[in-house]
């Protein structure tokens, strides 16, 4: 094994660099910066009834300051039970199969904001969500062509390069099963190579799942037969895994390991005296109006409501719109799924508006029955988890699928 740290260029070869933040604002006009240091930006507008999603308009989430890599020098460290390599992008973009995935990427804090009290973490309202086509390596065929053991029970821990020194490093484990079935090591966004701020030179692309489980400037893949613990991988790797992107009521309560919690499996286990809290893996079903906008006047008569609905690795099946604050439902006119099973889908409404302020409503419904609750429920109010009417307040805010948090109130001007 190398004696240089994993994907990295020997220092005497590549000074450390970061992004140039200044010209942030510049290269993504389309986003409202909520942090600077390091960015952290979400959509400007609710671009809710486009099917692509610009770079431009495309949120980020940054743990660290962006670093500023070398694509033509960069390898990605294959270690553990795999045959161990460094591969080169050269050999990523040409020894391997290219394939292109549609995915609506959501950080798993998007809709933070809606938590009272507040949640701790930038609070995100409704735009840290976009669909983009991610281009990309198979995971699987790097897998089959070192040798990897892919039973059930493995799991692949992915490693970026984002952590400055002394910080924990940013990694993520996702099961063996899912990253061979359709995960990516993309290189490109809507037919562009990645910026900076979205993974470059290269981002795993786990479709379906937020994207906290999407580790951007990957440098290192190991194969393992547990997720990450901080046993095997060195001490700071495990934080992102079993200490953040948990569903916890607060910071004081102890996590422990577990093999996989869907994130569905919210309500806290009891197994004996140990409770267990779910991860943030597969996405939740949403639907998000974009037209007309939040805070419109519009004329009355006929009005035609616009958004979209995703629903992670499960399609979504219904769209149910109301107009008057969630006393009545109808249902919406919802689009083929025109990008593949992993993008969101656009729906409609014909709605013959009166007069007066609405607050409406979507809320979306998959494929096995999974809706949408009401709202986000007060700390100490109920279950830890998901239920018809409440979304489970948890100290970090994180997975909020609550259908008033991405409604919209409008006014229809009396004649």
């Amino acid at each position: 094994m190398s004696e240089r740290p994993h994907g990295r260029s020997a220092p005497e070869d590549r000074p450390a660099r970061l992004v140039d933040r200044e010209s942030f604002d510049g290269r993504f006009p389309g986003l409202q910066v909520l942090t600077e240091d390091p960015e952290n930006a979400e959509m400007a507008d609710r671009a809710f009834d486009q099917l692509l999603t610009t770079r431009a308009s495309h949120y980020v989430r940054s743990h660290y300051p962006v670093p500023d890599l070398d694509g033509e020098d960069w390898t990605v460290s294959l270690t553990g039970t795999l045959e161990e390599a460094d591969l080169s992008m050269r050999a990523l973009r040409e020894e391997y199969p290219t394939e292109t995935v549609a995915h609506t990427m959501e950080c798993s804090g998007n809709g933070r904001s809606a938590f009272e009290p507040d949640a701790e973490g930038h609070q995100w309202t409704v735009g840290a969500v976009g669909t983009a086509l991610w281009t990309g390596t198979p995971v699987s065929a790097v897998l089959e062509a070192h040798d990897a053991d892919t039973s059930d029970g493995m799991w692949l821990s992915v490693v970026g390069a984002d952590a400055p020194e002394g910080e924990d490093a940013y990694c993520r484990s996702v099961p063996v099963e899912k990253v061979a079935d359709d995960a990516l090591l993309a290189y490109e966004m809507n037919g562009l190579p990645l910026t900076p701020e979205h993974g470059y030179p290269v981002r795993l692309l786990v479709p379906g799942w937020f994207g906290n489980n999407s580790v951007k400037w990957v440098e290192r893949l190991h194969l393992m037969d547990s997720m990450v613990t901080g046993d095997e991988l060195p001490p700071g790797h495990a934080h992102y895994q079993q200490e953040s992107y948990r569903i916890r009521p607060d910071s004081d309560e102890e996590v422990t390991y577990h093999e996989t919690l869907s994130t569905y499996d919210t309500q806290a286990q009891l197994d004996g005296d140990e409770v267990r809290h779910a991860y943030l893996l597969d996405q939740l079903p949403k639907a998000a109006i974009g037209t007309p906008a939040d805070g419109a006047s519009v004329p009355p008569g006929q009005t035609t409501i616009r958004g979209v609905a995703w629903g992670g690795e499960d399609p979504v099946e219904r769209v149910e719109v109301s107009t008057d604050g969630g006393a009545s439902w109808d249902a919406a006119s919802l689009a083929d799924p025109a990008l593949g099973r992993y993008a969101w889908r656009r729906f409609r409404y014909r709605w013959d508006a009166t007069p007066g302020d609405h607050d409406l409503l979507a809320r979306a419904v998959t494929a096995d029955g999974r809706g949408q609750p009401e709202r986000v429920a007060a700390p100490d109010e109920g279950p830890l988890a998901i239920t018809d009417e409440t979304y489970p307040w948890n100290y970090k805010g994180y997975g909020n699928n609550a259908y008033r948090t991405y409604g919209v109130r409008v006014t229809v001007e009396d004649d």
